[in-house]
């Protein structure tokens, strides 16, 4: 038995961090990986699809080539206006130019032209980068959020296996419920509040899929304790793990909260707009 859950808590520990990886390097906010090839030489970039400074947003690109200029285009998302255009400067190995500050949840998307001679090239193969706005989240509220979903994610994982493989589970899955409950209930709106000056865009009031994710995996194992109150059932707690590593796979940020140009409010799939009529 002992030998079962020590196997359980490593597969569980190694499953928790790879799909956590996963989703952050896949989520819409991870910098932007581009490769060009210019002059017959390959250079490889990262560009910026999240920023939390209170100014201006710097957009640098390291260009060795001191022959290389560059060009950086932008306009607000997800208006379909012309572009402006601003020369980089070069400061040394870099190139620089600076995007307006937008309001939090605010995006932009921008493009990078390089040149040298009569040869240029855009990167990410002419495509825009999309940058969102946001306001600086303090560490003692991200840190402790992360570490705690982190944790839920693990230990969700660890009650799941435990319950399939008829391990006694019930502890396992009332520390997951707490935890996701801490993690994502109480300290999830506080880093919302910090980076878009909202503490909930999830139902009933929108479709922000992080704070939906977060409401889905704690309904999940809501029912799995409901359930196993006076007998273990440990199908719903296996059914449980599985929403939430699902739900936890999905990229970060996808589907996030985004400032209406327009309204200046923030947005995402609105639920029922009518009903703002009234309040």
């Amino acid at each position: 038995m002992q030998n079962k859950k020590t196997f359980i808590w490593i597969f569980a520990v190694l499953l928790t961090i790879s799909a956590a990886i996963y989703q952050r390097l896949t989520g819409p906010t991870h910098p932007q990986r581009t490769t060009i090839s210019l002059s017959g030489q390959t250079y490889h970039f990262k560009l910026l699809r999240s920023t939390d400074e209170t100014g201006d947003c710097p957009i640098q690109i390291e260009m060795p080539d001191a022959g290389v200029s560059g060009t950086l285009e932008y306009r607000i998302f997800p208006q379909k206006v012309d572009y402006t255009k601003l020369a980089m400067t070069r400061n040394g190995v870099s190139l620089t130019a600076s995007l307006p500050h937008q309001g939090m949840a605010g995006k932009l998307e921008y493009k990078i032209t390089l040149q040298k001679g009569n040869e240029q090239v855009t990167l990410n193969n002419g495509n825009a980068t999309v940058i969102r706005f946001k306001g600086h989240v303090p560490e003692f509220i991200l840190i402790p959020h992360i570490l705690i979903m982190f944790l839920a994610m693990l230990f969700s994982n660890v009650a799941g296996f435990f319950a399939f493989f008829k391990i006694p589970s019930l502890k396992m899955m009332k520390i997951t419920l707490a935890t996701i409950f801490v993690g994502g209930l109480i300290m999830g709106p506080l880093v919302q509040k910090y980076a878009f000056d909202e503490l909930w865009a999830g139902v009933p009031y929108g479709w922000d899929l992080t704070d939906n994710k977060t409401l889905i995996a704690f309904a999940a194992w809501a029912i799995a304790w409901a359930f196993n109150r006076k007998q273990e059932s440990r199908y719903w707690i296996v059914a449980a793990m599985v929403v939430t590593l699902g739900i936890f796979s999905i990229p970060h940020s996808l589907f996030g909260s985004q400032l209406d140009p327009a309204t200046g409010k923030i947005i995402q799939g609105t639920i029922l707009p009518y009903f703002s009529l009234l309040f």
